[in-house]
């Protein structure tokens, strides 16, 4: 069971690089920091514009993590008592 997870999680985070790969990949990323505030602070005096604001941040942090993670980083994310791939 344990390697399953382990497949999936580095599959999935193998499947995030392909998809921002290249030139294309790197246009639409620059489009969505913009979109999603990678570099901005989202907080705003409109409590409701902020949450959605929160919500496209965490998108951007979540595909940012996915790009930038090691496999081991990949199941420490998920199983953080044990970052160890191979136990």
């Amino acid at each position: 069971m344990r390697a399953k997870i382990k497949d999936y999680l580095i599959s999935r985070k193998q499947s995030y690089a392909k998809t921002f790969k290249g030139v294309y990949g790197e246009r639409v990323l620059d489009d969505l920091a913009k979109f999603c505030r990678a570099n901005n602070s989202t907080i705003l005096s409109d409590p409701r514009m902020e949450m959605v604001l929160q919500g496209r941040r965490e998108v951007w942090l979540r595909i940012a993590a996915h790009l930038n993670m090691t496999d081991k980083e990949a199941w420490k994310h998920f199983n953080p008592n044990n970052g160890d791939l191979d136990g």
